[in-house]
């Protein structure tokens, strides 16, 4: 037999060699925490993800100091609507006062150094459920994309640090970027939802912020991208970025590792990838029949989605993972 010159498990002997050669590492830094929040004295459990409640805003704040004191950089924060206060026109997403302003507001005043961004799309405000206005049934692109501009400009004006417009409507981002730079917000950042996905994954969220309408789920097959599609991500992702956005994302990531890698060798822009409610419900699903070892999962699954390529994560993992690193 010739000699092995080759060995690579030289490099796996150790738990401290291994940690020499690691090519990936997850850090608390590449973090982002969604969390909901709703107009309750108390927090909700959300019972499709586990550890997950829509908080009362004194709760709000305090996930913020978690965050702050973790060194959680950023907070995601999505508001939950009264039922009785959504119509067809999404009309409570432009009023100042609205929920998701207010938490805004408190957030920057109390931790003016967290960064806090909000979602554009008129899903938690629409009685229909859909992320824009409604034209015969279908999703109107232009009227949505013109009112979007004005919930962006609300969003920047209560403290926003990065809009994130998640809708998935064309031409939206480069409109956004004209209305906050004519409002004076040429500060405020856009991290685009660039490749949004029409994914299946996305149901517990939709328990989260009470968009679900019905007993099946509705269509969105006409904005979000279809789930067989890369090369379209890639224009997605081109055109976001020619139109002004500073960070692209890619949504769901767990299920989309080779979208996030093709954007990650394509384009230098920062990339975020959002690791969904369905992703973590499943793991949490699977981990209680005592089928996966649940830390060793939840971990594996965010260092999969940054060696694809992300440079920054949303999980609902963040403060467990981070208290962890």
């Amino acid at each position: 037999m010739l000699p092995i010159v080759q060995r690579l498990r030289r490099n796996r002997r150790s738990e401290n060699i291994r940690r020499l050669v690691r090519e990936t590492s997850l850090r608390v830094e590449d973090l982002i925490w969604p969390v909901f929040v709703h107009d309750q004295a108390e927090d909700a459990a959300v019972e499709s993800m586990p550890g997950v409640s829509r908080l009362s805003l004194d709760s709000l704040l305090g996930a913020c100091e978690t965050a702050s004191r973790l060194g959680i950089p950023a907070v995601a924060v999505f508001p939950c609507i009264d039922a009785g206060l959504k119509d067809a026109e999404g009309s409570r997403a432009f009023d100042p006062g609205n929920l998701l302003y207010r938490a805004v507001r408190a957030m920057k005043e109390r931790f003016p150094d967290l960064v806090v961004i909000t979602d554009v799309a008129l899903d938690p405000f629409t009685s229909h459920g859909h992320d824009g206005l409604l034209d015969g049934g279908d999703v109107d692109n232009d009227a949505t994309v013109s009112v979007l501009c004005r919930m962006a400009v609300l969003e920047a004006a209560a403290g926003a640090d990065f809009v994130a417009p998640s809708d998935m409507m064309d031409g939206r981002v480069g409109a956004i970027r004209r209305a906050l730079d004519e409002a004076g917000f040429q500060r405020t950042g856009i991290l685009s939802y660039a490749a949004k996905y029409c994914s299946a994954y996305y149901g517990p969220f939709r328990d989260a912020v009470g968009s679900k309408i019905g007993k099946d789920a509705i269509s969105k097959a006409s904005y979000q991208m279809d789930s067989a599609n890369v090369r379209e991500a890639m224009r997605e992702v081109e055109l976001d970025l020619a139109e002004g956005a500073d960070i692209v994302m890619v949504k769901p990531a767990g299920p989309y590792l080779d979208v996030i890698r093709a954007v990650r060798e394509r384009f230098d822009a920062p990339l975020a990838a959002y690791q969904v409610s369905g992703e973590y419900a499943q793991i949490h699903a699977a981990a209680r029949l005592g089928w996966l070892d649940y830390e060793r999962v939840r971990d594996e699954s965010l260092l999969a989605i940054k060696r694809a390529g992300a440079d920054m994560i949303l999980t609902y993992f963040a403060p467990e993972v981070a208290a962890g690193l």
